[in-house]
């Protein structure tokens, strides 16, 4: 097992010194899913939820959360990110997430990409859950990540397709950062 970077020679908890890596370019994606029945699907697509468009506020939160991944995971180190892209996309059974962080960086933004779909998720719960509080929220994974010591990573490309039992089709709502 390889020494766990995040404790000090005394077991204490500890943020990893990242003063001594190189600053190289860093970019990570990661995805989720918000499970809905088909009625708040199609009140989604007809832009009839009681709270306004869910995406476009999910894409504002995921971007938002991003920013604040530091104040969220107490030792991730506070990044100067470079870039944030969410886009929140409606299917057959919910809401598709996906974020792109990238920063340039001692350290990745695995943590900032993963932190942008959950908010955007949780936002999309908050959003929707006057017409059904029984939506499941799953599917956060890490999708890739590349720079950085560690290499590149880059998930199964069939676990990726994971969504494509629930058919996502376009339904006429889609909010995308630009």
């Amino acid at each position: 097992m390889s020494k766990l970077s995040h404790y000090s020679k005394k077991g204490e908890v500890r943020m990893v010194d990242v003063s001594n890596k190189g600053v190289t370019a860093r970019t990570a994606v990661a995805s989720g899913f918000v499970k809905m029945k088909h009625t708040v699907v199609r009140e989604v697509r007809r832009l009839r939820n009681p709270k306004g468009n869910p995406l476009e506020v999910a894409r504002i939160a995921g971007i938002a959360a991003a920013k604040r991944t530091a104040e969220w995971i107490p030792l991730c180190h506070p990044l100067p990110l470079t870039h944030i892209d969410v886009t929140a996309r409606l299917c057959e059974n919910g809401v598709e997430l996906r974020s792109e962080v990238t920063a340039t960086a001692q350290t990745g933004v695995e943590m900032e990409a993963l932190v942008a779909v959950t908010a955007a998720a949780l936002t999309v719960y908050d959003m929707c859950k006057a017409l059904d509080k029984a939506m499941e929220i799953g599917d956060i994974v890490l999708e890739k990540k590349t720079g950085g010591k560690g290499g590149d990573f880059f998930r199964d490309k069939r676990s990726m397709d994971r969504h494509s039992n629930k058919s996502p089709r376009k339904t006429g709502v889609r909010s995308r950062a630009r």
